[in-house]
């Protein structure tokens, strides 16, 4: 940060501020910001979900296998940013994920894709010890026209090795439901000679050509032939496409750290059948090994699968929350410390041009346009950090910029803007750049909502800055603490520091902590910067911040068990016949 802006007294600024012909000048900037950004909101044509496989991976140590994970990324105006990663399938060359990719198929856009193979070792979850095992680029219209796109995985150089991955292509359409299971076994075949087995069960979907797809795979539990696997959920469309007779098939295995897996038994059945497990009931199978059944005439089986609870779970839309009455509450968090410049300076980040708006208005326009949509009242909390403010001058990281601290809300973005451009005289930039105060100050405003264990209020808050945070560790603690709330985050960079630590918050590289360890519950933090956006299409920055929200909005709620005040419409056609 710069010294402390002490010579900047904040009052008597000369130029255009406070004059009657600069307030003129000055009402053009929202129409101004607006125009060149262009807001408009693109409708999602559908959801896509992709499946991925890869063959003849190699690592570069030639003694051992890979631990391969897909970074799956997507280009928004030259930058690649990450969307999803799979899980880590240990010492394995011909990988099959359970994990799917879920993605908005814009019809009228170019989507480009690329897919990263890393070798993730057991001790790191994040990339920058991970080796790069190759990487695919193509578009998503590609994928969904060819419906399955095989290619080689490039290493760095663009050489081809002789490794391939393949993606799969299905339309989420239809039943949104997911649906709970959790499987238990016992009296397993033993397939060690000097422990127990170590049990892990698959489940495939038989397609109407009668391939089979990964629906999911358990855990390893070690060394136990009467394993109690985890409770996991799964959609309804991938588990059977919506058809409930549709042939479901479960093995088995015992797991081997060399990736060649001991097979136990296997048998069949249907999501029908998988039903007759809820409301406490069990239903379970007797799992087979087909060449012990042909050779053993005592055969019985090899063991006894059983599923302990079966539970749909009706999945809410964004859209069914906000018809429902759903309001986003969307407040404004803005950068006011001294390595901003002084704002009588052209130079100044926070310079008031006449007729240009400067990068921190068309961020505010850009995502506030788009917010305000959601919200009935329009009226939108404003507050400023890192700045000392009047009367007394003192430091302050949650002042409200229209200096009315027990009413900060501005009317519409419009408002926000006039008492940005009318506070920026009035204060003494100054430091640090610590936002964990005005991340705690929304977060208690969620933390109340929660208490009406309605689907009423979700609260996204947008952080303008133009530095690297000085409160690290506190922030991240609030954002821990904040992703157990009805809450999103977005922060925009603004300028050209160093924002590299800013994407920790992101959670891109593995899951963030608290300083004491405690991972975030949700992912509710996107961060951009806005040189990313300078000379992009209209409306890119709303759109690349703004993505997540219906996600995390369908996410918070979800996990809470709240339905949406009020049934939609849509609801009718997306209920699962009995």
């Amino acid at each position: 940060m710069s010294t402390p802006a002490e010579e900047w007294p904040g009052t008597g600024t000369s130029g255009t501020f406070g004059t009657e012909q600069g307030m003129k000048k000055m009402s053009n900037i929202y129409e101004s910001a607006a125009n060149t950004l262009g807001i408009f909101n693109s409708p999602c044509l559908t959801k896509v979900e992709l499946r991925v496989t890869c063959k003849g991976i190699s690592d570069r140590d030639a003694l051992s296998k890979p631990d391969p994970c897909v970074i799956l990324k997507m280009q928004s105006h030259g930058q690649w940013f990450e969307v999803d990663r799979t899980e880590v399938i240990r010492t394995c060359i011909n990988p099959v994920f359970s994990k799917l990719f879920t993605v908005d198929f814009y019809f009228e856009e170019v989507q480009r894709l690329r897919f990263e193979v890393h070798d993730i070792s057991s001790n790191h979850n994040g990339l920058k010890e991970a080796d790069f095992l190759g990487g695919m680029e193509c578009t998503l219209g590609q994928i969904v026209s060819q419906r399955k796109l095989s290619k080689s995985l490039l290493k760095h150089g663009n050489t081809a090795g002789k490794s391939s991955i393949t993606v799969i292509a299905e339309e989420l359409s239809g039943n949104d439901d997911y649906v709970e299971l959790s499987f238990s076994a016992r009296k397993l075949d033993d397939k060690d000679f000097f422990s127990k087995s170590d049990p892990f069960l698959e489940i495939f979907r038989v397609n109407d050509d009668a391939t089979q797809q990964l629906v999911h795979r358990t855990e390893v539990v070690m060394n136990n032939l009467n394993p109690a696997w985890k409770t996991f959920k799964v959609s309804v469309n991938s588990l059977c496409s919506g058809d409930q007779d549709r042939r479901l098939k479960c093995i088995v295995w015992d797991w081997d750290s060399n990736g060649k897996h001991d097979f136990i038994g296997e048998f069949s059945s249907t999501f029908k059948e998988m039903r007759g497990a809820m409301e406490g009931r069990q239903v379970q199978w007797e799992c087979i090994n087909p060449k012990y059944k042909a050779k053993k005439k005592n055969y019985k089986n090899s063991g006894i699968v059983i599923l302990n609870q079966c539970k749909i779970h009706k999945m809410h839309s964004f859209l069914d929350y906000i018809m429902g009455g759903c309001q986003i509450q969307f407040t404004v968090a803005i950068d006011f410390t001294a390595s901003n410049g002084d704002p009588r300076n052209s130079c100044s980040l926070h310079y008031i041009h006449p007729y240009q708006p400067n990068e921190y208005l068309k961020a505010l326009v850009a995502v506030g346009e788009i917010c305000q949509d959601y919200d009935s009242d329009k009226m939108f909390p404003a507050f400023g950090f890192g700045a000392r403010i009047p009367p007394e001058y003192k430091v302050s990281h949650d002042f409200a910029i229209n200096f009315n601290e027990d009413n900060p809300e501005c009317a519409g973005i419009q408002g926000v803007v006039e008492a940005y451009q009318s506070c920026l005289p009035k204060l003494q930039l100054y430091g640090p750049t610590n936002i964990a105060p005005i991340i705690q100050k929304v977060a208690k405003s969620a933390s109340e909502e929660t208490n009406t264990k309605e689907a009423s209020q979700y609260f996204i808050l947008l952080i303008l800055t133009d530095g690297v945070i000085t409160d690290m560790a506190d922030t991240r603690e609030a954002i821990v603490h904040a992703s157990h709330l009805p809450m999103s985050v977005i922060i925009v960079g603004v300028g050209n520091a160093d924002f590299s630590d800013m994407q920790m918050l992101d959670g891109d590289d593995g899951i963030l902590r608290s300083p004491k360890g405690e991972p975030v519950l949700r992912d509710i933090v996107q961060f951009v910067p806005f040189r990313n956006f300078k000379h992009a299409s209209p409306a890119a920055l709303a759109k690349s911040v703004l993505a997540e929200v219906p996600n995390q909005v369908v996410d918070y709620y979800n996990g809470k068990g709240i339905k949406p005040k009020c049934v939609s419409e849509y609801e009718s056609s997306r209920t699962l016949a009995p």
